[in-house]
This record gives C-alpha cells, structure tokens and sequence, in this order.
C-alpha cells in the first residue's frame, strides 16, 4: 500500500524545511526587535472556546472531535482565543502592556486552494492592557518591519487601515439597529466579490427600499484615501449628544495613529482604506490588512482591535490589538518575487580519513569541533580516498580535514580548502584553537608553524 500527503497538508525536506525556518527566524528577529516575549500553548483546546468566539459556524471549518475523557475538543484553527484564554487567567500578575508574540501551525478543515491550506503556520503579535492608538501604531510598524525584513521593497506591499467603531457610527447614521448594521457590515466585507445585483439584493434584505441610497453612501465612503476627506466625512455625520462625542474623538484618534505611523518610518506603507472591515464580529476599532501591492494583489497579513475578546471568554476587561501572517501565501510571493530564503545549512568541515587506524583520531577531533559548535561530516563506513575527495567537494562545504597515513605517523590533520584548493598541515592539538581564524579567513591567513 501506498501512502501520500493528506490534502492540504504538506511534507518538508531538508530544503522546504530550511526555508520555512528561515522565515520563522525573520519573524523572531523581528517581534524580538521590538521587545516582545515568545510564549506558546498547546494546539489542541476546547471546541467551545472557538464557538464562544466565532459562533457555532466555525465548527464546519475545524479538525473537531470527541477524545477518550469524552470532552469536545479541536486542533486550534487561529491563535487569538488561545492567547485571551491565557492572558486572562493571569490578568492580574501580568506586567502591562502585554507585548507578546508566537509562531505555530493551525489548522482548518477547508478545501485547499493556491494560498490556503489545512495546516499552516501563523506568526502572531499581539499587544493587551493598552487601549490608546499608540498599540495600534506599534502593531502596525511590526507588520511593515517584518515585511521589509524578507528583502520586500516599498513598492511590493500596501498596509490597507480602517477602523470599525468608524462604521458603526456610519451605520448608526444611517438609522440601522445594531443586529442590521451586522448584516451591513457582513456585507461590506464582501462588496468586492459580488455583483452589483447581488449586492443591491443583500442590502435590500437589510434596509429595504434605501438600498440604493444606503449603497452609494457606502461606496463613497469606500472611496476615502486620504485623512482630510476623512475628517470631512466623520464631521458630516448627522449624530448628536454622546454619539457625536465619541466620533469627534475618534478623528483625533486618527490624527494620532497616523502622525505616530509616520514618525515610526511606516507611514508610505500605510492608505486609508475603510473597504476593509474583516469580517470577524469580534474586532472592536481600528483594523489592517497587508496586501501584495501589484498582480493578484494577495492578503499577506491582517489584524485589527478586539477590545471585548478578553472578558468575553471568562478574563477581566482588557483592550487588545494583534495580527497574523501566515507562511503559505508569504512564501509564494517571496519566491515570485526571486527573493531566496536561507538554504541548507552545509558542512563547515568534512573529514576524508584514510582507514581504521586513521579513524580514532579523526573522530576525536570531530568531536571536539562539534562540541565548539562547527557542524562537521563524516564517512560513515570505509570509502577509499578519491571518492571520499570528490564526495566532499561535492557536498558543499568549504573545508576538508585528511586523515592519512602520514597524517597519523606525524600527528597533523591536513586542512584543505575545498574552494580554492590550497592546504595547510596542522598539529592536532592546535586544529580546535586555528578553526575560528581558518573560517573567518582562510587558511592562507595561517602558516603550519603557527
């Protein structure tokens, strides 16, 4: 019998594997560069944690099932409630903000396409105990950080920023009870891949006979790029007492978010979109999207506020803003984009040793270079000399030690560099203390005196 991959999950060799490594360690560097903590939990949780935060629909779309202590549990499909589940048990202990990050595979039961897989990896960050912009705008230079960070330019990604409490008020304006302006927002999320009919037939499910009007007042909202005619919108909102307040507030949280953007050398990378609204109900204010810039003009990470999440799965109240990008599509654009991730890692050394004799103390010394960190090969059983030389030339790495039979009468180890074909003969006892220098600089910066 044969058995093959299941679909929508992936094998990784050595090389896929390398690369994948390689863009976990980019988004390490990154989160650590901005001083946020690691953390991690386990990839199997409760079912219902997921049905509390996205409603009994999510279920369709999880590995679920029923274990041997008879609880209804699931492969996690996303980070986030795991993260409110955890912070909010130690709520009380934890130092705030909360600046945290992690990288893990998820999973979700869906059939798989050109960038969506059933088990893929996710890099999350996320920020908790800290409502102002200023988390907003720390998320956010994250994102575009860690973008730039794999070699893309300016001019390969948009970050696309909107911002729901906005949309409420928009919705609110338009006389729309909360339960309505749901259905609206749900809709707004899809405007881009449905027909205008359809749409108009949705909207009318909604508002009734003002579908027309209440859709061009959306699609020139829809339209905004830019700050000024945001700040015209908001003030022409025909909203009163509280209502009125809070919007008036809100300009000034955007002025605020996008002069801290700017200051923090992220600002070009960053347009005013109020088309996005994720359509996950549990965001709360602002929201973002990272797009490629040109061609299919692919989602590469998205984020946004979730102020309620916390409490709403047993923790106390606590404002919360995160992101996630995921490995699948962050690969392909990287490789389209002939951007190379780290291969392989080769050999520093590869020993070619003559025999038997020979091999005690070639082991010896392959010990004692491991153990100073060197990543050094072998053979595993006896080859004569020529093959062992072309094997190693072969494989890469930039050093052979020989072990002959003169080698072994004098006491040396003869250090051939395989790039340039040049030797130097050493005392064995002196080869752990030349590595570092015949690394750094060859070993023409050394004479078998030394």
């Amino acid at each position: 019998m044969e058995f093959e991959t299941l679909p929508g999950f992936r094998d990784f060799l050595p090389d896929a594997c390398s690369a994948r490594n390689s863009i976990f360690d980019h988004w390490r560097l990154a989160a650590e560069s901005f001083n946020f903590q690691e953390y991690d939990a386990p990839v199997l949780e409760p079912l219902e944690l997921f049905i509390e935060k996205s409603g009994e629909e999510i279920v369709g779309q999880l590995f679920n099932f029923t274990d041997r202590g008879d609880r209804s549990v699931a492969l996690r499909p996303e980070m986030t409630p795991t993260l409110a589940r955890l912070v909010g048990a130690r709520a009380n202990s934890l130092k705030r903000p909360v600046k945290w990050f992690t990288i893990g595979e998820h999973y979700r039961y869906e059939r798989p396409q050109k960038g969506r897989l059933r088990a893929f990896y996710q890099f999350n960050a996320d920020i908790l105990g800290e409502s102002g912009p200023g988390a907003d705008a720390e998320l956010i230079a994250l994102l575009a950080h860690t973008l730039r960070s794999f070699g893309l330019a300016a001019d390969d990604f948009v970050i696309r920023l909107s911002d729901r409490n906005l949309w409420w008020s928009i919705l609110a304006a338009e006389d729309l009870e909360t339960e309505k302006a749901i259905e609206v927002l749900g809709i707004i999320d899809k405007m881009d891949r449905m027909g205008r009919e359809r749409l108009l037939e949705k909207l009318a499910d909604a508002v009734g006979s003002r579908a027309g009007e209440v859709c061009a007042r959306i699609d020139a909202v829809r339209e905004i790029r830019d700050f000024a005619a945001l700040e015209s919108m908001i003030r022409s909102l025909p909203l009163e007492g509280a209502s009125a307040e809070a919007l008036h507030a809100r300009v000034e949280d955007w002025r605020c978010l996008m002069e801290l953007l700017s200051h923090l050398g992220v600002g070009d990378s960053v347009r005013i979109d109020l088309s996005i609204v994720r359509g996950l109900a549990y965001y709360t204010g602002f929201v973002f999207e990272a797009f490629e810039a040109s061609g299919a003009g692919r989602a590469l990470a998205g984020g946004g506020r979730y102020d309620d999440l916390v409490q709403k799965l047993g923790g106390p109240a606590m404002p919360a803003v995160g992101f996630a990008m995921g490995d699948v599509t962050l690969a392909d654009l990287l490789q389209e984009k002939s951007i190379d991730l780290e291969p392989p890692a080769k050999a520093d050394f590869v020993c070619v040793i003559g025999g038997v004799e020979e091999q005690c103390f070639a082991l010896q010394d392959v010990a004692c270079l491991r153990h100073l960190g060197y990543r050094v090969e072998y053979p595993l059983k006896s080859q004569n000399f020529g093959k062992q030389l072309k094997a190693a030339v072969q494989s890469g790495a930039s050093f052979a030690l020989i072990y002959g039979s003169e080698e072994r009468e004098q006491g040396v180890v003869r250090v051939r560099d395989l790039r340039t074909a040049t030797e130097l003969v050493l005392p064995r006892e002196k080869l752990a203390s030349a590595v570092s220098g015949i690394i750094a600089d060859g070993i023409e910066s050394l004479t078998s005196g030394d």
